[in-house]
């Protein structure tokens, strides 16, 4: 599965981890519409390291489609109320 982090680049992550990445997901979610700033950021930074310490980051002449965009770590509250909703990121 590839997921490519706003801003950074393209990683190339077991399919494995798509359950885990989907319950942060989900968190990440609900503390979005409960207004939960600082969980939200704190949720946020944990599914990018996730994604960091278990994907191989591809060279970024090696494009390739993405199947999951995550924004960056510095997303505001009020930005991710555009892009948290519903299942989130990922569908479940």
């Amino acid at each position: 599965m590839i997921i490519r982090i706003a801003e950074e680049g393209q990683y190339e992550v077991p399919g494995s981890l798509l359950d885990e990445l989907n319950i942060i997901d989900n968190r990440i979610v609900d503390l979005v519409a409960k207004e939960k700033e600082e969980e939200y950021t704190t949720e946020l930074s944990k599914l990018i390291g996730m994604i960091r310490s278990n994907g191989k980051k591809l060279d970024d002449s090696e494009l390739k489609e993405s199947d999951i965009i995550v924004p960056p770590d510095d997303l505001t509250l009020k930005e991710a109320r555009e892009i948290f909703t519903g299942d989130g990121l990922i569908e479940d």
